[in-house]
């Protein structure tokens, strides 16, 4: 069975990786039997929000630190991750996605992305192993992966997000329209991504998308 790691970005939807996303992917992971180790950036959160309140928070907080919430302590920092040893990587959504692994909260199409995230992204690209990411989390591939970055671009889906879709496009990347229950493969990239949170969904609707993206992530490691 393969061995797939898992990026995360913090802990909460609004400044870190979104919870029921991050699980969905461990679960839908360990239906198929795939092992899995998880991974983050050592390195202060972009902000901090009270997800009681929306508002942002007076605090610093570590992205690893919060992100062993989600993965109960088994956590490893995101500059050990060595894509030869894994056969697979996936990204979660939430906003930390484009806070702490990237910029695009910010900058959009302009954003820059963490060098080791950029790392580990082109490092599987150049093994030809699958990635898989979901809800905000594809415009990262957009970005390094992008015609702007001297790519050959990309397929992702984030939805139908008119915006963000503009978004991918000035990257030099593409965005496919889909429902939170589909995902897209793109086959030249071995990327599969589903939109999740994107869309107006409720958790059973976003868990089955993450399990068509993670069941296109296993069936890539196999041919």
């Amino acid at each position: 069975m393969p061995t797939v790691a898992v990026v995360l970005s913090g802990c909460g939807k609004a400044d870190g990786s979104e919870i029921h996303e991050a699980v969905s992917c461990l679960i839908h992971l360990s239906r198929h039997a795939a092992g899995y180790r998880c991974f983050a950036p050592d390195k202060l959160q972009a902000d901090v929000i009270n997800h009681a309140t929306g508002k942002p928070a007076q605090e610093s907080r570590n992205v690893m630190v919060e992100a062993a919430r989600i993965s109960r302590g088994e956590i490893t920092p995101l500059a050990s991750l060595d894509p030869s040893q894994f056969d697979a990587v996936v990204f979660p959504g939430g906003f930390g996605a484009a806070k702490n692994l990237c910029t695009f909260a910010i900058d959009g199409p302009d954003c820059s992305v963490d060098p080791e995230v950029e790392r580990v992204v082109q490092g599987f690209k150049a093994q030809k192993k699958p990635i898989g990411m979901c809800c905000i989390a594809p415009v990262i591939a957009a970005r390094v992966l992008g015609k702007r970055a001297g790519g050959e671009g990309c397929q992702v889906t984030i939805g139908s997000d008119p915006g963000t879709s503009a978004a991918i496009a000035a990257m030099g990347s593409s965005n496919v329209a889909r429902l939170v229950t589909e995902a897209v493969v793109d086959e030249t990239n071995r990327l599969a991504t589903t939109p999740a949170y994107m869309c107006d969904a409720s958790v059973h609707e976003v868990f089955i998308g993450i399990g068509k993206m993670i069941d296109a992530v296993v069936a890539m490691t196999k041919r």
